[in-house]
């Protein structure tokens, strides 16, 4: 892939997102692969070290801020005329609500998605707490020469100890997992709110 085909491509992917970030990232990896070039590679393996244009965009996209993107979605192109602004001042409770509904949603997702991994986690540590307990509580059966019940304990305490460990790699699964989700749910709401725009013109 040659450069000017990359700088196209991503310019395409980025359509939408406020004007001077779009320029400003697209400067920043056109240097960098003038930079790869000078440093004596081939164009093609300058823009193959830096990453696809699918990578690049999700990983800008995830940069800018969802603030910077509103503001430059709600601003108008052209002065608003009298009525318009009289119809957005009248329509804003219902406007309103409906944005701050779906904010809240987005919210209660968040932290439910969150909730799920301290919970698990609370899991994992209970029986790590449980494991350890069963040490002294075996010595103190034995000491009362309750057999069975030493035996039980041991067990309980063997089985915890397992499930522990277990738990632990399943909770950095699920974490990772969940991150991975949050974070392709605020890319999602990003590209949702950017929407399709024709790529300007270079």
């Amino acid at each position: 892939m040659t450069k000017e085909l990359f700088i196209k491509e991503l310019r395409e992917k980025l359509a939408g997102f406020p004007q001077n970030e779009i320029e400003e990232r697209l400067s920043f990896y056109s240097e960098m692969i003038d930079d790869r070039v000078e440093d004596g590679l081939s164009e093609d393996e300058a823009i193959a070290g830096i990453g696809t244009v699918d990578e690049i965009a999700d990983q800008i996209t995830a940069d800018i801020p969802l603030t910077k993107i509103v503001k430059n979605k709600v601003k108008p192109k052209r002065s608003l005329k009298g009525w318009e602004v009289a119809l957005i001042v009248l329509g804003s409770p219902i406007w309103l609500s409906l944005a701050l509904a779906a904010i809240a949603i987005l919210l209660a997702v968040y932290i439910v998605l969150w909730a799920s991994v301290i919970v698990v986690y609370a899991i994992d540590f209970s029986f790590a707490i449980t494991a350890i307990c069963s040490i002294p509580g075996l010595f103190f059966i034995l000491k009362s020469g309750n057999i069975a019940s030493a035996i039980f304990c041991l067990g309980t305490g063997i089985t915890c100890a397992g499930l522990a460990i277990l738990m632990f790699f399943a909770c950095f699964c699920i974490a990772k997992g969940i991150l991975k989700l949050t974070k392709n749910i605020a890319l999602g709401v990003k590209r949702a709110f950017v929407g399709k725009e024709e790529p300007a013109n270079e």
